[in-house]
Parts: C-alpha cells; structure tokens; sequence
C-alpha cells in the first residue's frame, strides 16, 4: 500500500516538515513579484514531492500487508530508535509540543490551554509529563524505553494528569475541571473532541511498538475498561471511532515529524496512515 501524494496527511507531513525550514530572508526585503511566488511554490512542490518519498520508503516493508502482518511489519519498523531519558523529556516536550502562536509556551493536551513552557513541575498549576498509556499498564514506571517514549507522553496540567491517573478511555462521565470538554467517571477518561484522534493513536503506537520481544511487557489494546495494571488499555471500540472522527492535524503531523527528525528517528504509523487503525483492528 503506497502513500498517495494527494493524500491530506502526506500534505500534512510535507508542510510540518516545511515548518521545521527557517526564513533566510531579512525583516525587510520585499518579496512581491510574482517570480518569487513562483520560486516559492516550486520550491514547496519539490520539498513536499521528497517529504513523501522519504515517509513511503521508510514504510516500504509494510507495503501491501493487513491484519496481523500489518502488525508485525509496522512494529519492526518503528522499533528502531533512540531513546530519551525520563529527565530529557521535560525539554523534548517543550519542542514537540509548542504553541504555533507561541513559541515560549506548550500546549496541554487534554486542557487546550497554552502554558509557559517554563512552568513545568509538581505545583498544582505546573504542567507535568502525561502517559497517555498509563505506565501502571504493564508496569513499566517511567523506565527509558515505554516510560520515555515521546510518541506517547504529553504536558498536562498537575491537577487534570491526577484526575486521569491511569483511567482507562471511554465516552461520558462528569466535566473535568480545567480541561474543557473532558469527562471522567470512575473507570475511565474522555478527552476532548480536538484530540480523541490523538489519543487513539498515541495508544495504538503503543500496542504496535511494545511487543514484549525487548524485555518490557506486550502491551495491547481490548474493549474493556478498569484493566488495571495488566498491560492492556481500552476501548478499542472507541478508539477506532476517534481515530476516524478526529484524523491527524497539523499539530500532531508536526509533532510526528519532530519526534522522528530530532529526538528518536521513529514514526506513528496511525498519523502517516490514519487508515491502517482500521486494517489491524
């Protein structure tokens, strides 16, 4: 199965990397004849022609697989990787996550709220380091390997991190405080609508990514909830649904590519290709 260049997360991934390219030109040069518009948008139709190549090389072995092949063939290639330390990613959170409208601040993801990066901690209004998988599931703490995986963890505030804990996700629930739009009962966690896709990829990567084959637990999702400190987390059901109800944004292409580009070389294949979530569950 090859990427088509039309795609709209391959254009996604195209303009992230785009995003990554500084300005060369100075404050005040003009830049209004239409050649330089012109040059521009070559320029933008050749980086974006190479951004695919690039992202449909380096899924080529999954080319063409369902099902449990799928599975396999994406697990061995985002297995390679480098990893972060658990005190390296208070400062990788701080480039993966920051505000497109302000780049001294991150974006909390369950909250929406745009916070300095520099308030990061334990206070009750700090932003602290998320497992979107709860490391309870599957026990593996914030060792550097599932515990550090950026494709995973999120800045969140203190005081809505503890209010998730290591809840499962599922619909309904009482209004989080804090985190407009979220829900929680006593099993299980509802983010808001602008990041339910998010969060159901985040968890599939997981799924994929962490096999038991590298000494950490096989971690896999149900459709169950209250699972505990199996290694397992749910719905999928509902997972399916906001992965299809929520596809992959600008911010979380961008946020796909830095991680892959600077931190540790690896991908969310459910952000490149929203469709596999369907051809493996």
């Amino acid at each position: 199965m090859r990427i088509s260049p039309r795609a709209p997360w391959v254009a996604g991934v195209a303009v992230a990397a785009l995003a990554l390219v500084p300005a060369t030109a100075s404050a005040g040069s003009q830049r209004t004849a239409a050649p330089h518009a012109d040059a521009a948008a070559s320029g933008q139709a050749v980086t974006a022609a190479t951004t695919t190549a690039s992202v449909d090389a380096y899924y080529a072995a999954a080319e063409g697989k369902t099902g449990a092949a799928l599975k396999t063939a994406l697990h061995d290639i985002i297995k390679t990787q480098s990893k972060v330390t658990y005190d390296g990613v208070w400062n990788a959170l701080k480039v993966t996550d920051q505000d497109p409208a302000n780049p001294n601040n991150v974006i909390l993801v369950y909250s929406g709220r745009s916070q300095s990066k520099s308030a990061n901690g334990g206070g009750a209004n700090d932003w602290n380091r998320e497992h979107v998988w709860a490391k309870s599931h599957g026990d593996f703490g914030t060792a550097t390997g599932p515990g550090t995986d950026l494709h995973h963890l999120r800045p969140e505030d203190v005081t809505v991190n503890s209010t998730r804990g290591n809840k499962d996700f599922d619909m309904g629930g009482s209004p989080v405080a804090e985190a407009p739009g979220s829900f929680t009962d006593s099993d299980s966690f509802e983010p808001r609508d602008a990041v339910k896709g998010d969060v159901a990829r985040m968890l599939l990567y997981m799924a994929v990514r962490y096999d038991g084959g590298d000494g950490f637990a096989n971690l896999e999702v149900n459709d169950k909830v209250d699972n505990g400190s199996a290694p397992a987390i749910g719905r999928i059901s509902v997972l399916k649904q906001w992965n299809q109800q929520d596809p992959p944004d600008a911010f979380e292409q961008r946020r796909n590519q830095v991680i892959f580009d600077q931190f540790q070389h690896n991908r969310n294949p459910f952000i490149d290709h929203p469709e596999w979530v369907n051809s493996i569950w």
